[in-house]
């Protein structure tokens, strides 16, 4: 329940057979349609590559000269998620089933939920073996995860002592608590949400104890600190600092504070909400926010994102317990077209790496609001079909390839993780690969 790399590049970050990449530059900004009329280029350049493959036999020889061979991806380098709260928590049996078979169609990255008062409503007890659940169904279904968060000061946990010095002494260990249980299942983490407005009303009056220990440790030292325990448990963790402020104070109160004594970032990612309960985003908005951040020279990942499929505004069900917060069929054509453009302009920005859409179901989501990608009882939503469209269709590569000499083939592809298949000898012989921008040379992928 949270709201919401570089500059944009000038030269080519074309992925060649030896996938070098030009330095980042700032530009000025766009206006909304030059944005979306150049996107398509722009995910041409930066999200796909020329890739060198050598094909050998099982026995290691190079596969014959002409022979044609079928590549198709398997997974996205791309991040596209959702939070996975409702997994196995719907209300029957079938629409748990249809909501992992949709999650797993569409998504490769999922957000697991962390706060505190909910994660250990009794000290000492904390719910590990939910937690250990819904990371081993997604390792099954080969999607990445993220514990979110590890420190938020909206609601206190009920048993937290009230002396602030103890209260952060907690929240510390609790971090490097965390981090070390699931070293091995979760290697990406919310370090410390919404620290821009920290001590807002409602978290003065929801964790009065949270709040007056980083008021009186400080902002900057709070961030320090937790990053830093959050690091020492598991050092190749990739850390985020998460927060819903998109202007100036985000900027100024917590990124450029989250510094060692160098002034090297403690963080990994900068970590953008958007919750857009009141309308979406246009191009240029989405595309500035984006330029933005991008001159701290770390991935961007768009951490929280919501579009409506009914009726527009914000906190409407707060303001009217008894309203019926419902999803119409001319909002989910709206939904459809907004969430399009909204990721079809994030994944044309280099500097973006993950987009995690919030609720994945209208069942459970934030608010009860209609946010979902999918509807209360798990039909896929237009926005959906839009996605897998765009996810496993438009940005999706599947190709074949003619052999060349020493078993080379080429091909251009989306960056990720593929299969590769050719018939030989009488029986389907089939290997696997990975490139990203970080490949160079040709890719040896013995075939069995």
């Amino acid at each position: 329940m949270c709201k919401c790399l570089f500059a944009r590049i000038s030269g080519l970050l074309v992925l060649t057979t030896s996938l070098m990449c030009t330095a980042p530059t700032r530009v000025e900004s766009l206006p909304g349609d030059e944005i979306l009329s150049r996107a398509d280029a722009r995910i041409q350049q930066y999200r796909t590559g020329e890739v060198v493959l050598k094909l050998l036999t099982p026995s290691g020889e190079p596969l014959p000269a002409g022979r044609r061979v079928q590549i198709e991806q398997t997974k996205h380098k791309f991040l596209f998620g959702a939070n996975i709260f409702m997994l196995g928590k719907c209300r029957t049996a079938g629409e748990n089933a249809a909501y992992e078979k949709e999650f797993a169609d569409l998504l490769n990255y999922a957000t697991l939920p962390f706060y505190w008062w909910d994660y250990e409503p009794q000290e000492g007890q904390p719910g590990y073996a939910e937690r250990e659940w819904v990371a081993q169904w997604c390792r099954q279904h080969q999607v990445a995860t993220k514990g979110h968060p590890l420190a938020w000061n909206f609601v206190d946990p009920a048993w937290l002592p009230s002396d602030p010095d103890r209260a952060m002494q907690l929240q510390l260990q609790r971090i490097g608590s965390c981090v070390a249980q699931f070293k091995d299942q979760i290697n990406i983490w919310d370090v410390v949400n919404e620290a821009t407005h920290y001590d807002r009303p409602e978290t003065k009056a929801l964790a009065p104890k949270l709040t007056e220990a980083i008021r009186k440790v400080g902002v900057p030292a709070y961030l320090r600190s937790a990053f830093k325990a959050a690091r020492q448990a598991n050092p190749a963790a990739m850390l985020v600092i998460n927060d819903y402020e998109t202007g100036t104070g985000y900027a100024e109160k917590v990124i450029s504070q989250l510094v060692d004594e160098t002034g090297k970032p403690l963080y990994d990612v900068i970590g953008i909400q958007c919750h857009q309960h009141s309308g979406a985003w246009p191009a240029q908005k989405i595309w500035e926010i984006c330029e933005r951040f991008a001159i701290y020279g770390k991935p961007l990942h768009f951490t929280e994102a919501t579009i409506l499929s009914g009726q527009l505004g914000w906190d409407l069900k707060k303001s009217n317990p008894n309203f019926s917060w419902e999803s119409t069929p001319e909002g989910e054509k709206r939904q459809a077209e907004e969430v399009s453009q909204f990721y079809t302009v994030l994944f044309s920005h280099p500097a973006v790496e993950a987009i995690t859409w919030w609720d994945f179901s209208d069942q459970g989501a934030w608010q009860e609001a209609p946010a979902g990608l999918v509807r209360q009882d798990m039909t896929a939503k237009p926005a959906y079909e839009a996605l897998m469209k765009l996810v496993k269709g438009k940005w999706w590569t599947r190709t074949e390839a003619e052999v060349a000499a020493n078993g080379g083939a080429r091909f251009r592809g989306f960056l990720g993780e593929y299969r590769v298949s050719v018939s030989e000898g009488g029986r389907k012989l089939t290997g696997t690969f990975a490139f990203d921008k970080t490949t160079t040379g040709a890719i040896e992928v013995r075939l069995n």
